[in-house]
Order: C-alpha cells, then sequence, then structure tokens
C-alpha cells in the first residue's frame, strides 16, 4: 500500500493498537489475538477521533508495511541489536553513551516482536537523530522478518546461546536465526559490530558470507571487564558494556564521556539489580532465563562477597521454551549448585521435579511465596533468577 499520503505531512506517525487510547488524528490498527479483537472497536475508534483505521486479517502486515514506510520516509541510521542474552541491556547502555551526543530513540521495554518492532519505529520522530531497535526470536525466520522491517544500517548480535530450543529445535537452529541480522547487513553493505572472543560470532559471519563474494564491515570489540563504579550486578555484564562502549567510540562519544554514561545508567525491570533490604543482600535478575545466562548468572554470584552471616541462597525459577532438552538443562543447573555446595537452595517450577535435586522444589510462586511467610530468610546473599513466566518478582518484598 503507498501510504504517502499519511506520512508527508505528519511530525510523528501517532498509532495505537489499544482503542481506549485512540485520540484524535491518529492511526488505530484493529488486531486480532486469540483473546481480543480489536475489529468490534473500529466505529469507536473513528467516533474518538481516528484519522486512518487499519483493520482486518491482514492488519498486522499492513502495520509493518507502514512502519517500513515511516523508517524510509526518516532515512536517519537504525542499529540492529538481537541476541540470546543481554540485548536489553546492551540496547539500553548504548542508548545511554549515544544520547550523551544525540537525541536517540531506542526500544521501550521489550517491544521487539513482530508488532513491537513496528510500533518502535512508528514512535521515531522527524526530530530523532539515530535509532536502536531491539530484535527478539523464538522461531526460525523470525530475524529476517523484523530486520525487513527495520531495515539497520548496523546491527550487533550480543551472543547466542541455549534459549527457545523448543522453537529453534536445536543451538544450530539458534546461530542460524540469529545470523538473519548478520544475513541482511551483508547483503545490504551494512556495518557489524562484533565481539572478537565469541567464535560462534565469527563462524555465524564466515556462514553468513559462504560463497556470495560479498564482503562483511566488521567493528570489533572484546569483552574486557567490568569498570567500577556502576550499578550493574554480574561479570557477565562486561560484554554488554564493551559493546556499548565501541558503539559510542565508533560514534564519537569519547571513552570518558560513555563510561561516565554507564556509571549513571541504573538498572530496572528487574535485570541485574542490586537491592539491600533490612534482612538480606539480593541480587534481582528475574525478567528472563535460560540455560546460559543461568549458568553465568550463578557463576558471577559464586564468585561474589559472601560476608553475610547465613551464606548464599539461590532462588531459582524453571527454565521456559526448552522442549525435549528441559529435563537436561534443569539437571545441568541443579549439578552446578551441588557443585557449588550453596547453602540454601529454593526451587521454583515442575521442571525441576523431573531432576535429582534435592532442595525445596515449589510448583508455583505462591507456594514459595507461603513458605517464605513461614520460614522468612534473614543474613543471605540471595540470587533471584527464572524466566518471566515463573513471577519470582512477587516475592521481593519477602526478602
Amino acid at each position: 500500500m503507498n501510504w504517502n499520503f499519511l506520512i508527508k505531512n505528519k511530525e510523528s506517525l501517532t498509532v495505537t493498537t489499544d482503542s481506549r487510547r485512540v485520540t484524535p488524528g491518529c492511526v488505530f490498527v484493529a488486531l486480532k489475538g486469540e483473546h481480543f479483537d480489536g475489529n468490534q472497536f473500529v466505529d469507536q475508534a473513528r467516533r474518538d477521533g481516528a484519522e486512518y483505521i487499519i483493520s482486518g486479517e491482514n492488519a498486522l502486515a499492513e502495520l509493518q508495511d507502514l512502519a517500513r514506510a515511516w523508517r524510509r520516509e526518516l532515512g536517519l541510521p537504525i542499529l540492529g541489536i538481537t541476541g540470546t542474552n543481554g540485548k536489553t541491556t546492551t540496547k539500553e547502555l548504548t542508548a545511554a553513551v549515544l544520547s550523551r551526543k544525540y537525541k536517540i530513540y531506542y526500544t521501550q521495554g521489550n517491544l521487539n516482536n513482530q508488532l513491537g518492532v513496528p510500533l518502535t519505529l512508528l514512535s521515531i520522530t522527524r526530530a530523532h537523530e539515530m535509532a536502536i531497535v531491539e530484535m527478539g526470536a523464538s522461531h526460525p525466520g523470525d530475524i529476517k522478518e523484523l530486520v525487513e522491517i527495520a531495515e539497520p544500517n548496523y546491527g550487533l548480535i550480543t551472543n547466542v546461546g541455549r534459549a527457545h530450543l523448543q522453537g529453534f529445535g536445536s543451538f544450530a537452529g539458534v546461530m542460524r536465526t540469529k545470523r538473519e541480522l548478520y544475513d541482511y547487513l551483508i547483503a545490504h553493505d551494512g556495518q557489524i559490530f562484533r565481539n572478537a572472543d565469541n567464535p560462534y560470532l565469527f563462524q555465524m559471519t564466515l556462514d553468513a558470507l559462504g560463497n556470495s563474494g560479498l564482503s562483511a564491515h566488521i567493528i570489533p570489540y572484546h569483552t574486557g571487564r567490568m569498570p567500577e563504579g556502576t550499578h550493574l550486578v554480574g561479570e557477565y555484564n562486561a560484554e554488554n558494556v564493551s559493546a556499548a562502549m565501541r558503539i559510542g567510540d565508533y560514534f564519537g562519544v569519547s571513552r570518558e564521556v560513555a563510561l561516565e554514561a554507564i556509571r549513571d545508567y541504573v538498572p530496572s525491570n528487574n535485570r541485574s539489580q542490586l537491592m539491600q533490604t533490612e534482612k538480606n543482600t539480593v541480587v534481582v535478575d528475574a525478567y528472563n532465563a535460560n540455560p546460559t545466562s543461568m549458568t553465568a548468572a550463578i557463576e558471577a554470584f559464586s564468585r561474589g562477597e559472601r560476608q553475610t552471616a547465613n551464606g548464599e541462597c539461590y532462588i531459582l525459577g524453571a527454565m521456559r521454551e526448552l522442549g525435549t532438552y528441559s529435563q537436561l538443562e534443569h539437571q545441568n543447573i541443579v549439578n552446578m549448585l551441588l557443585e557449588r555446595k550453596a547453602d540454601k537452595v529454593l526451587l521454583v517450577g515442575e521442571e525441576y521435579r523431573e531432576t535429582t535435586a534435592p532442595y525445596e522444589i515449589f510448583d508455583r510462586v505462591e507456594d514459595l511465596a507461603a513458605y517464605l511467610e513461614a520460614h522468612p530468610l534473614s543474613g543471605y546473599r540471595i540470587l533471584l533468577k527464572g524466566s518471566r513466566s515463573n513471577q519470582l518478582e512477587k516475592i521481593i518484598p519477602l526478602l
């Protein structure tokens, strides 16, 4: 569809998929999901002043088409970020760094899928100078679809690990799907920021090149070490910091200014947060979890400061979407805890019942909450880590 009539005279495109948020002059997209149908609210949206309405069976595809048209209209540089772990933290650190020199728009929250990416693009205004678009994936072809909407000029894959194996089928499937960002950038003469210490990313570049005869424009960086004075918890964040620093350097932000931005950044949304409660020291990293990030979090936590009255406590939620790998991966986590002779372990999720864990296991977070009310923890250094579906943040007030 030709969207020129809609975008040429717009300072920005105000787009909503929520009929309750329709404002005069906006674009209302009537999406249909498993438990809702926006098409039922088309008449109401029109009465509330929606200037244009996208509805019907192809509403999502039309929204994506509009987002692509708006992206081309703006013509500003876009950095696409994907990866198994760290993409949201890297996105926010990079935005913090680049914002010291440019007017940046970046993905808000976790709007990184087939709906979130177009909504992100449509939130960019003509006043912005650059944009950072986070891209998530759980099935083959997901990244290919997103890059064809966002058309990034630059790209970064943070890393690849064992996540969403039920959708990808295998670790090789993860690599192939994340590589779709490299495929696009190489085909369109884009620039790739790549961790030179990660052999998987090197191999993915070779695979993307294949026999194409094309070349890859690589901007390398190294994992490095965590700088002092940040609000981030865990040495595994070093590669996220290094990526943000390298991107800042490429775009002319000095190292001193970049470091200041990173030290000023305060993580939120239960990602790598350090909380000092009245009773315990809590490392909260409960927004997401997969075997790779869970392993890294346990390793980093076990190397940390241990000067507490009762020692270390691991409160771990189950890792989801692992398919036939679920029992093996949860057993691997249990084995890690056994090797570390953890002082106290509380596990949430039926998946742990398929393991040999000699620890307390709770099917639901509500069961754990009841346990903590009856057996309050005090004097511990606690790691709180699990997939978002575990809702472990509910027990933070009890810690």
